[in-house]
């Protein structure tokens, strides 16, 4: 999933070459909820089942995790470098793990904590050296907006789903359904109509089939069982794949201490991990499992 996120990177600089921000994020979104729909259809009478507070939740959810963290990454995009407002993100697990101690009252053990911090010099590491960062005062304003969204989002997603409302695909559809038409209807209202040309449409039919589709829906699946801290410090991983893709398409360069800073983030989120596995083993056992 955070493979397919990362490749969305390279794919939205491209696209937002011919396709404004809030048009393009919500046809990415819009598409991706008609293709959920025959799932949603099938799991219909968990629609049914959902309570006014679940639906207000999923509404909640699909203003914080699509229309602004999806709809923040698109707008930032246009008026900041990838470097910083990568750099930015990557301060998402810090503030999910401290936020989680009193909303959802997941304690991260001593190890996490220090995967946590690993993960975090890494990306600090790894960033900082390079040039000068630059950017105006709008696009660090949009990171920091998009920041916070984002580990909220971590946040209220990894709620709703260990309740087990209901399946992973409506929570997704009707969640990004509602994201969707906030995007969508502000964007057209502020950039108007696109005009997209066989390459643009390729792109966002990637990015609504594959890339949100079918990722949100897995993501959704994992957030049962793994806390908000754990989901946080998987997602940053994307600081190492995006940085192979655009070294790869992009033929953007590795230094000697961007590949250290990698490879910190890697150790963190290895370590993240670790007290999890331990737990889940010891329960295994317990259950007569293997």
């Amino acid at each position: 999933m955070t493979f397919l996120w990362s490749t969305s990177w390279v794919l939205i600089k491209q696209g937002l070459d011919e396709i404004p921000s809030l048009p393009f994020a919500g046809l990415r979104y819009g598409l991706a909820f008609v293709v959920l729909l025959p799932g949603l259809w099938r799991h219909r009478q968990d629609v049914r089942r959902l309570s006014l507070k679940n639906w207000a939740w999923l509404a909640l959810l699909g203003v914080i995790f699509y229309a602004l963290t999806q709809g923040g990454q698109f707008l930032t995009l246009q008026h900041l470098d990838a470097i910083p407002f990568s750099l930015i993100l990557s301060f998402s697990p810090i503030l999910v793990a401290v936020a989680s101690l009193f909303a959802l009252k997941e304690r991260p053990g001593w190890v996490q904590w220090g995967g946590i911090v690993l993960v975090l010099a890494g990306a600090l590491i790894y960033f900082l050296p390079a040039s000068s960062i630059t950017g105006s005062a709008l696009g660090f304003a949009l990171a920091g907006i998009t920041l916070l969204a984002n580990s909220a989002s971590s946040l209220l997603g990894r709620s709703i789903n260990r309740r087990k409302v209901a399946h992973p695909l409506v929570v997704t559809a009707i969640s990004m359904g509602i994201g969707a038409l906030i995007l969508l209807g502000s964007g057209l209202v502020t950039q108007g109509v696109p005009v997209l040309t066989l390459k643009g449409w390729a792109i966002a039919a990637w990015l609504a089939v594959v890339n949100t589709a079918l990722a949100f829906t897995l993501w959704n699946y994992s957030l049962r069982s793994l806390s908000a801290t754990e989901s946080s410090v998987i997602n940053n991983t994307m600081l190492i794949q995006i940085a192979i893709l655009a070294w790869l398409f992009l033929r953007e360069s590795l230094g000697t201490l961007q590949i250290v800073g990698l490879a910190f983030v890697a150790c963190g989120t290895m370590l993240a991990q670790i007290r999890r596995a331990r737990i889940a083993r010891r329960s295994g056992r317990s259950e007569g499992t293997v």
